[in-house]
């Protein structure tokens, strides 16, 4: 309960203050999101399984957003940054519909 509440506030926050980000920061949050979805869905996946770890969930969602982060800043300093930032897209995104579909199958049984 204390993690909806939490959720919320961020979301009121969030829509009431309109904060902004960095234009050198810019082109990482995009990619920082998709990798903090990636953890998300991956908790409520092993929450559902019944092999949720609050602490491999916070490492798992900070190294994430990392190392999805350090992939597009190196690509950008070696020139490749828009098909790393793909790459990375792609890659997170495969595994948050597997993800998806375990816990379609977890809640609906097929």
């Amino acid at each position: 309960m204390i993690a909806v509440i939490a959720l919320a506030i961020g979301v009121a926050a969030g829509i009431f203050l309109e904060p902004t980000v960095p234009p050198g920061l810019a082109p990482y949050l995009p990619i920082a999101v998709v990798a903090a979805l990636d953890a998300m869905f991956g908790g409520v996946r092993a929450k559902l399984d019944g092999i949720f770890d609050d602490k491999q969930f916070v490492v798992s969602f900070v190294s994430n957003v990392l190392v999805a982060g350090l992939i597009v800043y190196l690509g950008d300093k070696l020139g490749v940054g828009g098909q790393l930032s793909t790459g990375v897209v792609v890659v997170l995104g495969v595994r948050i519909f597997g993800n998806v579909a375990a816990i379609r199958r977890h809640l609906f049984r097929a």
